[in-house]
């Protein structure tokens, strides 16, 4: 197989990938617990801009000025393979993470009625598991597309999860004060055994 063959390959990999997790994500939107809070529209609208912002990036950097257009990541087989794998594995995580969540989960900072601390499965191994697998698949395409201007916009990705992972952890370290200190001492935030 030619490199040219194995980005083919990946890229269309790849774009499977993040349409079945929209996919997927539309069908779970629904049947939630009801919110009890709700952040702030304005939080909310300024961690989604971030994302987009980064999402953009990451998509354009092939038309980008220099130096974002430059490759930075070498263009070979196996970085095609590890893309993909990365992609894979962030989207099998993230699609556990979310059935595990079941309707405890909101695309906003939330507290739920009858809000749980899911402590089991992915979130055994890191308190943001959705972020982990949607920050993975953003890095396996940033990887495929393999330009200093994806790597950019995949940063400016995670930054705006660091954001909302962070006013997450506040809001739960108020509703489980200490049982959620506990859980921050055990598990990582997004990254096991690492951040």
């Amino acid at each position: 197989m030619t490199t040219h063959e194995a980005y083919r390959m990946a890229a269309a990999v790849v774009n499977a990938c993040w349409l079945i997790f929209v996919v997927f994500w539309l069908i779970y939107a629904f049947g939630n617990k009801k919110a009890v809070y709700s952040e702030d529209l304005r939080q909310r609208f300024l961690v989604q801009i971030i994302a987009v912002i980064g999402v953009l990036i990451i998509m354009n950097a092939p038309r980008e000025p220099q130096p974002l257009n430059m490759f930075v990541i070498p263009r070979t087989a196996a970085t095609a393979a590890i893309a993909t794998v990365i992609c894979i594995a962030g989207l099998v995580f993230a699609i556990w993470a979310r059935v595990t969540i079941g309707r405890n989960w909101s695309a906003r900072v939330t507290v739920k009625e009858e809000h749980e601390l899911i402590q089991r499965g992915p979130y055994g191994l890191v308190r943001h598991p959705i972020y982990t697998g949607i920050l993975s698949m953003a890095l396996g395409s940033a990887l495929l597309v393999g330009r200093a201007g994806a790597v950019a916009g995949w940063i400016v990705f995670v930054v705006s999860f660091w954001i909302k992972s962070r006013d997450e952890e506040a809001l739960m370290m108020q509703q489980f004060p200490n049982e959620y200190a506990a859980y921050r001492q055990r598990t990582k935030r997004v990254v096991p055994f690492v951040w």
